[in-house]
């Protein structure tokens, strides 16, 4: 057995630090003198009876203690096993909360941006004017270009007949004048011109 086992072993039997190793020995050698003592008197043999019971208590409390302390460590152990998973629990919620709130975030963002295009397009919409006004305006436009197009339409039939009326003139100028020129037919010519400027009028 090496150095190294020895005092492992030592450690293990002194249980922690408080000399239990040499108690036990003391016992233990007690205990073989006492056994092998003959000529004990019965005074000192009942005295070393009860050391030795006084040593095993202590021995006894000893392992007592080290049991209570064995089955503290172990309940401390537990404990910090379960608060080894209640902090991972905790981090992988706290990692799922990140991750929500970062999603939550960009999720924000994109309505933001949103509502500012709908801001936007709000603002423009309402520099329009109203469907009903333009509606109405539009039918108003047409009503006067109607009615323009009929005053055109009117005009334009009057230039037609001031012409012709003026060309029946003109031309009623010259047959005079081509009277005037010939005496013998005035009345003939001037029947035929009044007849002719007559009927152009009513046409």
């Amino acid at each position: 057995m090496g150095d190294e086992d020895v005092i492992r072993r030592r450690l293990l039997i002194d249980g922690d630090g408080t000399g239990d190793d040499r108690r036990l020995n003391v016992l233990l050698k007690t205990l073989i003198k006492w056994c092998n003592s003959t000529d004990e008197k019965p005074e000192e043999s009942k005295s070393t009876h009860d050391r030795m019971l006084a040593q095993l208590a202590q021995c006894e409390f000893a392992v007592t203690k080290s049991q209570l302390g064995a089955e503290m460590m172990t309940a401390e152990l537990k404990s910090y096993e379960s608060l080894s998973k209640i902090l991972e629990t905790g981090i992988e919620v706290a990692k799922n909360n990140i991750e929500k709130s970062k999603s939550d975030l960009a999720q924000a963002k994109t309505v933001r941006k949103n509502r500012i295009e709908y801001d936007v397009l709000a603002k423009v919409i309402s520099e329009q004017p109203d469907r009903k006004e333009t509606l109405e305006h539009l039918s108003t436009l047409k009503t006067d270009l109607s009615s323009l197009e009929a005053t055109k339409q009117q005009l334009e039939s009057k230039l037609a007949l001031r012409k012709k009326q003026f060309h029946v003139l003109v031309t009623s100028m010259h047959q005079l004048q081509a009277l005037l020129d010939e005496p013998d037919e005035t009345e003939s010519i001037c029947d035929d011109v009044e007849m002719k400027y007559i009927s152009n009028v009513s046409a």
